[in-house]
């Protein structure tokens, strides 16, 4: 059997504004079929926004297909491309109640729930705080919020080693002088009100960690500006304040999800999101299967990380 294909493109019958407190409001939309088994789709970043092809991991006659924007992004208000909005108001505590207000909005008792990324997190945060109203868990690209971390992906002696190339256009953003902390010399510039340097900042952000992001070089993109900024400060924001949560409490809490059906999917050559998360988690959690993808990196697209995906979402299928 061949390597499994996204499902074809499909638009949302459903859509609107969900109001969630502190002058927050999130789009939402659901795809599918309305009778079906409900799925909950978090998207990575934080920041990036669901879109599209995001729809595509569920088989739309079997699936009633839940995707949002998180706080600040996508189509979200207010945006966070803009430096003056405050985003004290979007911490991973807000983010989980946001999701169960979604359901309640929506009528669903309980939910698959499918996260990427920094997706996974969220899906980890959610369901132990909410185990009642999940039915499983599909996690890729594990990220658990460990110290080690942001060091590996943001410093020196890390990540860099693997792209020095890239990282010299990193480093060369921030003054010699600053870069004893890039994230905190990073977050001065992504808050600067002159768009000349935070929109540069941000693309010098994004422009790094898309590199890391794959196993093999992709075409570069033009990007959208307002995106991009919106991406660089929300990562800026949780990574540069451990998401805003318990050193470890992922692993320490799976004992409230443990009894529940999960896949975890990792590339072998993920670079943001290293292996050795994806196994600890599958060590705390005895009842989940852990799919190592031999010829992948971070990114759900390439193929042997959709394929497992897209099996893991057919199995759960009602």
């Amino acid at each position: 059997m061949g390597l499994r294909e996204p499902y074809p493109p499909i638009e949302p019958h459903e859509s609107g504004m969900l109001a969630v407190g502190d002058g927050n409001e999130i789009y939402w939309e659901v795809c599918g079929n309305p009778d079906g088994k409900p799925v909950i789709f978090l998207h990575g970043g934080p920041g990036a926004g669901a879109g599209a092809f995001n729809r595509r991991f569920f088989d739309p006659d079997a699936y009633r297909i839940v995707l949002f924007d998180q706080r600040n992004c996508g189509r979200s208000l207010p945006h966070a491309s803009d430096p003056e909005i405050d985003l004290s108001a979007n911490t991973t505590g807000h983010l989980v109640a946001d999701i169960e207000l979604l359901r309640e909005h929506l009528g669903i008792e309980r939910w698959l729930v499918f996260g990427g990324s920094w997706g996974s997190t969220l899906a980890l945060a959610y369901s132990q705080a909410h185990p009642e109203r999940v039915t499983e868990i599909i996690v890729r690209g594990i990220y658990l919020v460990q110290p080690e971390d942001e060091p590996w992906c943001f410093d020196e002696g890390g990540a860099s080693r693997l792209f020095p190339e890239a990282w010299e256009g990193f480093r060369d953003h921030i003054p010699e002088d600053e870069r004893g902390d890039y994230m905190a010399a990073y977050a001065r510039r992504l808050a600067d009100p002159d768009p000349a340097v935070h929109v540069a900042a941000a693309q010098a952000w994004v422009r790094w960690e898309d590199t890391i992001s794959f196993l093999l070089p992709q075409p570069e993109e033009d990007d959208d500006p307002r995106a991009t900024v919106a991406i660089g400060r929300l990562e800026n924001h949780y990574f540069g304040n451990d998401c805003f949560m318990d050193e470890g409490q992922l692993l320490r809490d799976m004992h409230h999800i443990r009894h529940l059906p999960g896949v975890i999917v990792n590339g072998r050559y993920d670079l943001p999101c290293p292996i050795d998360a994806a196994w600890a988690l599958h060590q705390a959690w005895p009842g989940s299967e852990l799919h190592v993808v031999p010829d992948a990196g971070h990114s759900s697209t390439e193929p042997g990380t959709l394929h497992h995906l897209i099996e893991a979402t057919d199995r759960f299928r009602p």
